[in-house]
C-alpha cells in the first residue's frame, strides 16, 4: 500500500509526509549530470523523493484551502510543472531544471490568475501568491483601480504588511505606463508600474521534509488572502462589464 494513503473503508485520504531526504541531493546530482540517460536510470528516485510527495502536497493543500475558503485547488499530476526544460528556443540546452514546482488556482488549471505557487529547488525553496503577468485588460483594470480607489489598494498593502508580507517589485517598469504619467504619489506611482502583484514566503529547505510544511503554507496563504481578494474583486468587475 502507498504509505501516503490509508483506507477508512470508504475512501483513501491523502496525507503529506514531507519530501524525501534525498530530494535536494537528487536535484543537485541531476543539475550536475544534465543527462537523459542519468535521469532515466534514476527516475524511480525522482518519483519517490519529489514527484509523489508534491502530488500528495497538492491534494492536501486543495483540501485545506477548500476548508479555509481560499478558492484554490489543484490536481496531483496536472498542477505540477515538468522537470524537463523546453529548449526549442533557448540558447541554454540543458534538458532539466534544478527545481520542481506546482500551481494551485481557482479552477485547478495553470491558466487562471490569482494563484498559489510552490517552488522546491537548489537555490531556494519558496511559496508565492500572485497575480503574475495578468492579461492586458486585467492589468489595466488593476492600474485604474489603484488610481481611482487608492485607499482600497493601500488597505490591502497594509493588511499584507501587518502579516509580514510585502508586495514584490520584480519586473516593475522604469517609466509610468501610458495614461498613468500624472500619478504623482510615490506609492501609487510605483504600483501602477507593476507588471505583477505577488508576495512570497521563503521556506527553509529542511522544512520541506516535514509534514508541518502544510500548516506553514496554509498560514502563508491565509495571510496573503487580502491580495487574492483585491484582485478577484477587480477581475469580477471586469468580467461583469
Amino acid at each position: 500500500m502507498d504509505g501516503s494513503r490509508w483506507s477508512a473503508g470508504k475512501a483513501d485520504v491523502t496525507t503529506f509526509n514531507g519530501f524525501g531526504e534525498r530530494a535536494i541531493p537528487f536535484l543537485k546530482a541531476l543539475n550536475f549530470h544534465q543527462s537523459r540517460e542519468w535521469f532515466q536510470e534514476n527516475r524511480g528516485l525522482f518519483e519517490k523523493e519529489l514527484l509523489e510527495p508534491m502530488g500528495d502536497l497538492i491534494e492536501v493543500l486543495t483540501e485545506r484551502f477548500g476548508k479555509a475558503g481560499l478558492g484554490l485547488k489543484g490536481d496531483r499530476k496536472r498542477s505540477q510543472f515538468r522537470i524537463n526544460r523546453d529548449v526549442r528556443f533557448s540558447r541554454d540546452k540543458r534538458p532539466y531544471t534544478d527545481h520542481v514546482s506546482a500551481i494551485l488556482s481557482p479552477d485547478g488549471s495553470k491558466m487562471e490568475q490569482g494563484v498559489f505557487f510552490i517552488h522546491v529547488g537548489l537555490e531556494r525553496c519558496y511559496a508565492a501568491v500572485a497575480w503574475w503577468e495578468p492579461s492586458p485588460a486585467l492589468l489595466q483594470a488593476m492600474r485604474i483601480s489603484i488610481v481611482e480607489n487608492p485607499e482600497r489598494y493601500r488597505d490591502m498593502v497594509s493588511e499584507l504588511e501587518s502579516s509580514g508580507l510585502v508586495l514584490g517589485s520584480e519586473g516593475r517598469l522604469k517609466r509610468a505606463p501610458r495614461g498613468f504619467e500624472a500619478v504623482s504619489e510615490p506609492d501609487l506611482a510605483a504600483a501602477v508600474r507593476n507588471r505583477h502583484f505577488a508576495v512570497r514566503q521563503e521556506i527553509d529547505p529542511a522544512a520541506i521534509q516535514r509534514p508541518e510544511l502544510v500548516d506553514q503554507l496554509v498560514d502563508f496563504t491565509m495571510r496573503a488572502k487580502p491580495l487574492l481578494d483585491w484582485g478577484r474583486a477587480i477581475e469580477g468587475r471586469l468580467v461583469a462589464t
